[in-house]
């Protein structure tokens, strides 16, 4: 037994007296070196096509899409909700196709055409046919998904996949409501795709 306790003494102190060592040949200087380089922003120049108009900006080569559109350009309709592509709040349409602009780096939406909510309705400011669905079936309660929510069905109609109750709830299952609005929703949409299919 004492044979045992010994060799796990030794064990540890040999362990501590190792660890101890790397990080005393590890200086600060190196240290400081790798912090720098991880977190030193890249800036870049480009021109982002949204709602049809051409908008230079500067941005950290890291930098989201959703962050360059709140916080660069104040379009603020796109919302952060989980800021992880699981809730859709941030939903966008870039090339006509719904895309999750809090998963979307702004550099690589460059030679794009992004629309946003704002960029939605018409240039007379008639509302799109989704966004008075909405209003009509109360679509929305606390509003905070209801960007995302209506970006999102736009494209469900377009995509072709409003056919059903089922194959709306299925396509439009990656915009969370806390509100839980979801039949209203539905509904909305159902009015929306005959509208939209006229024009």
């Amino acid at each position: 037994m004492d044979d045992l306790f010994l060799d796990r003494r030794t064990f540890v102190s040999t362990g501590a007296a190792a660890a101890a060592s790397l990080f005393l040949e590890y200086s600060p200087l190196e240290a400081q070196s790798v912090s720098d380089t991880r977190t030193e922003p890249q800036m870049v120049n480009i021109v982002l096509s949204v709602n049809g108009e051409n908008r230079p900006i500067q941005v950290d080569t890291r930098m989201t899409l959703l962050d360059a559109l709140r916080n660069k350009l104040l379009l603020t309709g796109s919302k952060k909700g989980c800021d992880q592509g699981q809730c859709g709040a941030c939903t966008i349409h870039m090339d006509g196709e719904r895309r999750l602009s809090c998963l979307t780096l702004t550099v690589a939406a460059q030679g794009h055409k992004i629309t946003t909510i704002e960029g939605l309705s018409q240039h007379d400011g008639q509302l799109h046919s989704m966004q008075q669905a909405f209003i009509d079936h109360d679509g929305f309660q606390c509003g905070y998904c209801t960007s995302g929510q209506i970006m999102s069905a736009v494209a469900c109609v377009r995509e072709g996949h409003a056919t059903s109750d089922e194959d709306i709830r299925e396509y439009m299952s990656g915009n969370l409501c806390r509100c839980a609005a979801y039949p209203n929703i539905v509904a909305a949409i159902k009015q929306a795709k005959t509208e939209m299919e006229k024009g």
